[in-house]
């Protein structure tokens, strides 16, 4: 059998430890990284870019874009967890769940972005619904969040578990309302108008619970949690990662879906109020991250 060279450049990240982690043992292909007095020297960063068949980046957003214009090997491909080039036309985003054929247009593409790990939540309760008209583009979302501090990278790894015990229990954060995950939700869930976005921190390693919230009386007459459930469990009928729940918890815990690549969504109603909670639970490290990726490479290796 012939190997794939995949190499991952910042594979000492959070996102790329875990990918490197979740590709141990495999045989179709081989691992490339760079030695650690190598990682900043441009010229075996570029050598090693471009002498392979799939680059996955897990870098910051400058160093991304730095390292795909390294690339002059027209026949590398390249898998990026980063969020630099996710409105970038010319790049396929990497929600293979999103619409019917992304999965195969994740698997031709040269080029494919990983999602942001919010949006995935969000663009995965939203897109079927807007798609199908019982919700409306131009409605005044409000996604909220709360992710485990592994979500801020190493230094919030190093803050939550570096034993100086100082670090708060919960934080919420990107009040300005210029996150750079909205564009990305309002794009990808086919939304009209800007959502507000308002994510937080809690003090657990890992995992994600977003919540929406509707007010029926601004939804199209006679669209429900039940009608609502129904079509999300439509779009995602047979889907590997992606499960609707039937019954309404009476809690939600962000860890349920650790460890994994699955992502829980939830619709919860009361009728009387006239309200709607739509509810995704999942592992920002999985889904939300080195989980959706390993699922994006093993697409574009059937490619």
């Amino acid at each position: 059998m012939q190997q794939t060279r995949v190499f991952i450049d910042g594979d000492q990240g959070t996102t790329g430890l875990q990918i490197h982690e979740r590709l141990r043992g495999r045989d179709d292909i081989r691992v490339l990284t760079l030695p650690s007095a190598l990682r900043k020297d441009s010229r075996h960063r570029a050598e090693a870019l471009n002498d392979c068949d799939i680059a996955v980046l897990c870098l910051p957003d400058a160093a991304a874009r730095e390292a795909v214009a390294a690339i002059r090997n027209p026949a590398v491909r390249v898998l990026d967890a980063s969020s630099a080039h996710r409105l970038t036309p010319g790049w396929e985003y990497g929600f293979a769940e999103m619409r019917a054929g992304q999965a195969e247009r994740i698997a031709q593409a040269r080029c494919v972005t990983n999602p942001g790990c919010y949006p995935t939540g969000a663009v995965a309760l939203l897109h079927p619904l807007v798609a199908a008209g019982l919700l409306p583009a131009d409605y005044p979302f409000t996604v909220h969040a709360v992710s485990g501090y592994s979500g801020k990278g190493r230094a919030g790894v190093e803050e939550y578990e570096g034993g100086r015990g100082d670090a708060p229990p919960y934080l919420a954060y990107g009040l300005g309302l210029e996150h750079k995950h909205t564009p990305e939700i309002e794009r990808y869930a086919g939304l009209s108008a800007r959502p507000v976005f308002l994510p937080a921190y809690g003090a657990f390693r890992q995992g994600i619970v977003l919540t929406i919230a509707l007010q029926t009386r601004l939804l199209p007459a006679g669209v429900s949690g039940q009608a609502l459930r129904a079509r999300l469990a439509s779009h995602y009928a047979g889907s590997r990662y992606v499960q609707v729940q039937e019954q309404a918890p009476a809690e939600l815990d962000p860890r349920a879906a650790n460890g994994g690549n699955d992502l829980h969504l939830h619709v919860l109603e009361h009728a009387g109020h006239g309200q709607i909670v739509l509810a995704a639970v999942f592992d920002n490290l999985g889904k939300g991250a080195s989980g959706a990726a390993v699922q994006n490479l093993d697409l574009m290796l059937q490619g």
